[in-house]
């Protein structure tokens, strides 16, 4: 009878765990949407490689969040939860290395040519944003990971973390040109973010 109770306490605690990563996934997919959307709009306008960059690692973002959520909603199957968070875990890591081969490919294209990338207000006004906003979404996301002991969901979270270091890397880059003129800022923000990304692709793919 004690086992019994103890068992249904825990199901209905990891339940909750559940529930409270799936409204993380949902906060995240349409608030990175709405980044996505932003930063590649203003880079594609501004020739901001580095906007172009962030804006395509927010809707690796969503992808990931749609994994999570397939990881998450599958929890329940106990002889199939193993085998999900593992192909969910590598499936995070190869959208993360998908994006530093782009970002390092445009970034370095962007130095040979000399492109100037112009002033970009609403795109310095969303990586503020998100300077602001992921660091706490990151936080709620590692907690929920942690207290289900899953990897996949960990990877989700330094998805999260990761944005929000590539968000004031980019910004910085976007910054310095805006105020300074200094165009080589913003590639060479981008290439910055390229050793982080790949270091987190490989340890996902790999997993």
């Amino acid at each position: 009878m004690t086992e019994s109770l103890s068992s249904s306490i825990k199901t209905d605690s990891r339940a909750a765990l559940v529930q409270r990563g799936l409204r993380l996934s949902y906060f995240t997919i349409a608030y990175n949407t709405l980044e996505a959307i932003v930063s590649i709009a203003s880079g594609l306008a501004s020739g901001s490689i580095a906007l172009i960059g962030f804006g395509i690692d927010s809707a690796i973002e969503v992808t990931s969040s749609g994994v999570s959520q397939w990881r998450l909603r599958r929890d329940w199957d106990e002889s199939r939860r193993q085998r999900v968070e593992m192909v969910s875990h590598r499936i995070i890591g190869w959208t993360f290395l998908a994006l530093a081969l782009y970002v390092a490919v445009d970034g370095i294209q962007s130095l040979v040519t000399r492109e100037e990338p112009e002033k970009s207000l609403p795109g310095i006004a969303i990586l503020v944003t998100s300077v602001i906003v992921m660091p706490v979404l990151a936080k709620a996301k590692r907690r929920v990971a942690s207290s289900m002991n899953s990897g996949a969901l960990r990877a989700d979270a330094k998805q999260t973390s990761l944005c929000a270091y590539l968000s004031l890397i980019a910004l910085t880059g976007v910054a310095l040109n805006a105020a300074f003129g200094l165009w080589w800022a913003d590639p060479v923000a981008a290439l910055a973010m390229v050793p982080i990304i790949a270091k987190e692709g490989a340890e996902g793919a790999m997993a």
